[in-house]
């Protein structure tokens, strides 16, 4: 198994290659460059195997408004593990040692827009089984939501906003 552990500042040129390479594009180590930049407010983690970053999650703050309240929550994402190590549960491992941090510091939600089938098995549901939506036009079952803290967002419905950096993917 990795080892996962705070991500550090060097580890950014790395990163940015694990994202690169899980998805092909250079997107989404752009967005975590940009939310690096903007944003004090993250929990970033990575996997590390043999002594090489194999795997990255990021999160980052996210709001869910309903008439006079706003509930501050988490975004998770991008998440990366190279395709050598995918299936050897670095993922889970990232997505379930983040959740708990999150959980501890009194977050009281999760959203994610990713498979069904892997989000799925860590807890996470449709959103829209909460009422909560989001900005972009995806398929019902790939916004998820996990609900941390049930007192805090009882009542809570309407759409998710993630940090603006998301809008420029």
């Amino acid at each position: 198994m990795a080892l996962i552990r705070a991500g550090q500042p060097a580890d950014t040129c790395r990163v940015r290659e694990v994202n690169l390479l899980a998805f092909g594009q250079p997107d989404e180590g752009d967005l975590v460059e940009r939310l690096r930049e903007r944003c004090r407010e993250l929990l970033e983690l990575v996997a590390v195997r043999d002594g090489k970053v194999v795997g990255h999650i990021l999160f980052s703050p996210a709001t869910v408004s309903c008439q006079e309240r706003t509930v501050k929550g988490a975004a998770l994402g991008p998440m990366a593990v190279l395709q050598a190590y995918q299936g050897q549960g670095i993922g889970t491992a990232l997505v379930r040692r983040g959740v708990a941090m999150l959980r501890e510091q009194g977050c009281p939600f999760v959203v994610v827009l990713g498979y069904p089938e892997f989000y799925g098995r860590l807890g996470f549901g449709p959103a829209s089984r909460f009422g909560v939506d989001c900005d972009w036009d995806v398929p019902d079952a790939a916004f998820m939501m996990l609900i941390l803290a049930d007192e805090a967002m009882r009542g809570m419905s309407g759409r998710a906003q993630y940090r603006p950096e998301f809008s420029q993917v």
